[in-house]
């Protein structure tokens, strides 16, 4: 939304003065671990120092927790299991929507703290906490039918099946967006009937010390969730070889995940993964280019391209390719970098220093590919002397190049001309991710032809990425394994048990009679 400079000034100082008791409070507090509905600190005493990616300074000290926390946090969870697993899910619900409630009324807050946590933009961060209460209800409604199942009847039993929750889960998220995001993974397990022990990212631990006190204000039980903070070889390890946690859901890198997979592998334990993307935006000389190019940029440059769903190849048709790359370079070029908190600010610093460092590396890497850095390729002198880049634009690559085939994670677009039809196909299939994919195109016959084609566990036709919670989630190939979202989510946290009702009518073979 375009708003008058004036507004921009008064919205900023606003956002400012909101976050000042906010950060003093942090300051003088730090974070803890919420485990049993109490906040304890680490067990060995130790903490670690986050620090904002605006300026670098430090937001707080923060409970370092290690294997001894994590089972305390688990015997929590196992003791909280069965009271939350036999509560009415009619309470249940009711509890949930309390939390949503909770979300709401605190989602100024939410947003300026993810906004200084995370360097994200607050237009985006404002919208992230709505979502987040907007989980909680979508699933609290399900809870009354998470146990649902199906009649199968044959000629002498009856057959049924319902869900029953699995038992304390583990749940991993990662630092893009970590409120809604955490959310969207503690939400479905909690209306499923399932207690949480939760290990957010290190690098941006605020907002989730925020979400348990919610929980627990909420009046949700003590035990229900827990949250360990922490490293990830650390706590991290240590939640996912845990015999007490029955299943791990977890976002975040590739390689984590399979590191994960193997961790759990002993106490066999189930896994839900989102992992990594470079998700392809194909666009055809016969597409709406205005809308496209609308959308290309937005999947791409807003979160700071910190996103796992982000366009970050452009497939471009070679008869429009130099049109629209000189239309695409102008709108990147006029990208507003500047302070999170500021509602004009488009792109903000990215989460941090060593983040900063991976995707400013890749400035070389499309140089030594032969590719040109059309728009962008260095850090940015923001506000606050941050962790900022220039959005950056990499034309000239082709497929096999490291800037078409690796994860950038960060306001970084490599655009990929393409022929025809199945030359976009193949580049687009030809990396070992497969999360999303976006096809433009007027012609819905070759849309759909492309969607079938392309290995992604999610396709958008005409579209940027637009959520709708009852629809499944999740990625094939190396982006992930299992789905999100409605009772796809239920599937993860539930057992599905099968009761057959005999109606005394079968023969039963008679031995030793």
């Amino acid at each position: 939304m375009t708003r008058a400079s004036g507004d921009s000034a008064a919205i900023f100082k606003a956002n400012q003065d909101r976050a000042a008791p906010l950060l003093a409070k942090l300051r003088a507090d730090g974070i803890g671990h919420m485990i049993g509905g109490g906040t304890v600190a680490a067990s060995n005493g130790e903490v670690f120092e986050t620090h904002s990616p605006i300026s670098g300074n430090s937001l707080a000290f923060v409970a370092r927790g290690d294997a001894a926390d994590i089972d305390l946090a688990a015997q929590a969870a196992q003791r909280a299991f069965k009271p939350w697993r036999d509560m009415p899910a009619t309470a249940r619900k009711k509890l949930l929507h309390k939390v949503a409630d909770a979300i709401v009324a605190r989602a100024d807050d939410i947003a300026v703290l993810e906004c200084i946590d995370t360097g994200q933009a607050h237009r985006f961060m404002a919208r992230a906490a709505i979502r987040a209460a907007e989980n909680f209800r979508f699933f609290a409604d399900r809870a009354t039918k998470a146990r649902d199942g199906l009649n199968t009847p044959s000629d002498e039993h009856w057959n049924v099946s319902t869900r029953v929750p699995i038992g304390p889960v583990g749940v991993i998220t990662p630092w893009n967006t970590p409120f809604m995001l955490s959310t969207w993974k503690i939400a479905p397990a909690l209306a499923a009937g399932c207690t949480v022990v939760h290990k957010p990212a290190e690098w941006s631990p605020v907002t989730a010390d925020l979400l348990a006190k919610i929980v627990k204000d909420a009046g949700v039980p003590d035990g229900v969730l827990n949250t360990v903070h922490g490293y990830g070889e650390e706590a991290g390890k240590a939640l996912t070889q845990h015999p007490a946690i029955k299943a791990i859901a977890f976002v975040g890198e590739s390689a984590t995940g399979a590191a994960i997979m193997a961790q759990g592998a002993p106490t066999l334990k189930r896994v839900h993964f989102e992992l990594g993307g470079k998700n392809p935006v194909i666009v055809f000389d016969d597409a709406d280019l205005d809308r496209a190019l609308d959308a290309v940029v937005f999947m791409i440059y807003s979160l700071n391209g910190e996103r796992c769903t982000s366009s970050s190849r452009l497939l471009i048709q070679e008869s429009i390719a130099d049109k629209f790359n000189e239309r695409l370079a102008a709108r990147v070029k006029t990208l507003k970098i500047g302070h999170p908190l500021d509602p004009a600010t488009e792109v903000g610093p990215l989460i941090h220093e060593t983040h900063l460092e991976k995707v400013c590396s890749y400035f070389d890497i499309a140089r030594q590919d032969g590719a040109t850095i059309a728009v962008g390729g260095k850090p940015f002198d923001g506000p606050g002397g941050g962790h900022y880049i220039e959005p950056t634009l990499v034309t000239g690559a082709h497929s096999t190049m490291r800037v078409a085939q690796e994860e950038v994670f960060g306001p970084f677009l490599t655009v990929i001309p393409f022929r025809d039809e199945a030359d976009a196909i193949e580049i687009a299939n030809s990396v070992q991710y497969g999360l999303t994919g976006y096809v433009w195109t007027g012609d819905m016959g070759r849309g759909l032809r492309v969607a079938d084609a392309l290995e992604a566990g999610m396709i958008w036709l005409n579209s940027e990425n637009v959520r709708h919670l009852p629809t499944p989630f999740g990625g094939m190939k190396a982006s992930g394994i299992g789905r999100d979202g409605g009772d796809y989510s239920f599937d993860f946290y539930m057992e599905t048990k099968h009761v057959s009702l005999a109606k005394g009518t079968h023969k039963i073979q008679r031995l030793g009679a």
